[in-house]
């Protein structure tokens, strides 16, 4: 691991750990024992680093997105899986999302990412939704208002679970990631043919 990928690391525990507002370059530069001016050759501001470990969550969400586009045969299984990888990967970067709306005020770069990736989500989550409902995961007569709207509400609920976890429930990662992973698959029992809603129940209601 070289310097930057040392200070990109140390920036994201740190993040995490006390928030963005608290963490200072100087900060960063102390716990990794090096000079404040060696971190500024590789990072002039705090700004610079928050861009790029913005631009890694979006990457690796990109992956996860990718792999369950590529899927030609869907399962529930599969529907899982990918809604708890993304809140484990939302969980390793959780300081963005609890301290999100004074990111995106001060960062307008990321302001415009954000905005960018909200409109392309929600087409992949169409393309998902699709493939689910051609695998007689989903039923068939789901209107499209409905669709459209589900889309928002998972949305509102990935980028807002972290602080609710903050605040209100407290549990650690592992706890965190399990609860929060059910919590927004649950939104999709309503979606699930007969069939699957009774494999749902057997194999995750009794897990809550």
């Amino acid at each position: 691991m070289n310097t930057k990928e040392k200070i990109l690391y140390k920036a994201l525990e740190l993040f995490n750990e006390k928030g963005y507002n608290a963490v200072t370059t100087r900060h960063i530069a102390a716990e990794l024992g090096i000079s404040a001016g060696n971190l500024h050759y590789h990072f002039k501001h705090s700004e610079d680093i928050l861009t790029i470990l913005f631009t890694e969550l979006t990457l690796k969400m990109d992956e996860i997105m990718n792999v369950m586009k590529k899927m030609e045969n869907k399962t529930l299984k599969d529907l899982y899986q990918f809604t708890r990888s993304s809140c484990e990967v939302f969980y390793s970067y959780r300081f963005i999302f609890i301290n999100f709306v004074d990111i995106l005020n001060e960062i307008p770069e990321i302001e415009a990412q954000y905005e960018g990736i909200n409109f392309s989500r929600k087409e992949e989550f169409q393309q998902i939704f699709s493939g689910f409902q051609k695998n007689n995961i989903f039923k068939k007569d789901i209107p499209g208002f409905l669709m459209q709207s589900f889309t928002e509400q998972i949305f509102i609920i990935a980028d807002n679970w972290l602080t609710h976890n903050r605040l209100i429930l407290k549990l650690d990662k592992e706890a965190a990631v399990r609860h929060y992973t059910l919590l927004q698959m649950n939104l999709f029992y309503p979606l699930l043919n007969e069939k699957q809603q009774k494999l749902y129940e057997q194999q995750y209601i009794g897990d809550q």
